[in-house]
């Protein structure tokens, strides 16, 4: 299934959008992609599966697919997954199911909240892909933002920064790099990556050749 599925994504890259957005933790990717599914609603989202515990005010099945480790591990075993990796102790993926369901439904696209491990397996499988890296503007903006929604325990959230320096390397991956330094200007940044990428050439040529097959409008 999992190749029928990919093979698919490949052959109608022209007129489906994979948009993957990712970066540190505390840098803001989860607040602009609600933001992004406002505006375009016709941009389905991923519900990623994780083993890690609801946060508060998260709901099942709207943030995340919460499984436990079993539960995981057969779904890996299984191949449900376009994509998974263990990120901070706990696993997430992308289930193949998702985007099945947003191609049924008419979307124009699918909008992947994940991480850059996911984000690399993703674009090595079907390399159309669009990927934007979300920046903090400094560390210690990074270490704050971290420190000020205070869902993470002291370990954490150094396990969290020591991480992001490894996941910052990794920014060569990504297609837009879009720096958090201000959250309207970066949401700009973004929805203007959106806007391009819908008006790509790839994305509009069957309906440039449409009108040419059938011929020049006589204008009264």
């Amino acid at each position: 299934m999992a190749n029928d599925v990919l093979g698919e994504l490949r052959a109608g890259a022209e007129d489906f959008l994979l948009l993957i957005i990712s970066s540190p933790s505390g840098a803001g990717k989860t607040t602009l992609c609600n933001r992004l599914r406002k505006e375009f609603g016709e941009l389905a989202f991923s519900v990623s599966h994780t083993t890690r515990k609801p946060r508060p005010n998260e709901q099942d099945g709207r943030e995340y697919h919460f499984v436990d480790v079993s539960e995981f591990r057969k779904l890996a075993a299984d191949n449900a997954f376009a994509e998974w990796a263990e990120v901070h102790g706990n696993l997430y993926g992308t289930s193949l199911r998702e985007i099945e369901t947003a191609r049924r439904n008419n979307a124009t696209g699918i909008l992947f909240d994940i991480d850059f491990q996911g984000a690399r397996q993703i674009r090595a499988k079907v390399p159309e892909a669009v990927a934007v890296f979300v920046l903090p503007p400094s560390l210690e903006e990074l270490e704050r933002r971290l420190r000020g929604r205070a869902t993470d325990d002291e370990p954490t959230v150094q396990k969290r920064l020591a991480k992001a320096q490894k996941e910052i390397e990794n920014y060569a991956l990504f297609d837009y790099l879009v720096v958090n330094d201000d959250l309207d200007r970066a949401y700009d940044r973004l929805r203007s990556v959106v806007l391009a990428e819908s008006a790509r050439r790839i994305r509009k040529a069957m309906l440039a050749e449409s009108l040419l097959r059938h011929g020049r409008v006589s204008l009264p």
